[in-house]
């Protein structure tokens, strides 16, 4: 075999210097724009003038906090002066409306509930005692709503005459308990007191023996209202 000269060999490994030279500036250049990149890329650590839109903290996602109970917010016109806020029946002593009740009515309603209870109804109360100032905000919007005192009169009575601020009267919900108080309710001394309002329910002790009395058509026609 034919030997390769020493000059040929020089030249062989100066151009092999030389491409590894070239290859690693290749690579030093490579990775210096690669980190160049990174950093236009990453968030700035420098801390932002004070004036500048971004250094201000986001805007909270957190929810409002929650509204004040109505009694809270309508005080007296509220549950503590007699708004029923929630489904009550007539067993709820925490409740004003309940707990104001003539006695002796909150006691007949009670009886009556136990019995109504076997078959399968529930006496929820709508409305039962009510504040002076209750009863008299309750007015007012009945005339807003039916255009004057006379037609409101049919409906809501001033706080002066009505028995609800003397807790001698009890607003009774949901249909089925109304059927079964016009049927049964006499025989706990509970009447129905007008014709106009099926849900509306006083004591009359005599009716246990002696029915209920007569019904008015409406308010403006019960002798207590006049006053």
């Amino acid at each position: 075999m034919t030997g390769i000269p020493p000059s040929a060999r020089t030249t062989s490994r100066r151009i092999r210097r030389l491409l590894v030279v070239g290859l690693t500036v290749v690579i030093a250049g490579i990775t210096a724009v690669l980190g160049c990149q990174s950093q236009d890329s990453s968030p700035s650590s420098t801390a932002l003038p004070a004036s500048s839109p971004a250094a201000s903290p986001p805007p909270s996602t957190a929810a409002p906090p929650p509204k004040a109970p109505h009694s809270e917010r309508r005080g007296a016109l509220g549950e503590a002066g007699g708004a029923v806020l929630d489904d009550v029946t007539v067993f709820d002593d925490a409740v004003p409306a309940v707990a104001h009740l003539d006695p002796g009515l909150l006691k007949a309603l009670r009886q009556a509930a136990t019995a109504a209870a076997d078959d399968g109804v529930e006496f929820y109360v709508n409305s039962g005692w009510r504040s002076p100032e209750h009863q008299n905000q309750l007015l007012r919007e009945a005339v807003s709503k039916y255009g004057s005192e006379d037609e409101a009169a049919r409906w809501v009575a001033t706080a002066a005459t009505s028995p609800h601020v003397s807790g001698d009267a009890v607003d009774i919900g949901r249909s089925d308990a109304t059927a079964w108080l016009s049927e049964h309710g006499a025989e706990y001394g509970l009447c129905q007191i007008y014709r106009n309002e099926p849900w509306h329910y006083e004591l009359r002790t005599t009716a246990i023996d002696r029915g209920c009395p007569r019904m008015y058509a409406d308010p403006t026609q019960d002798p207590r209202m006049q006053q």
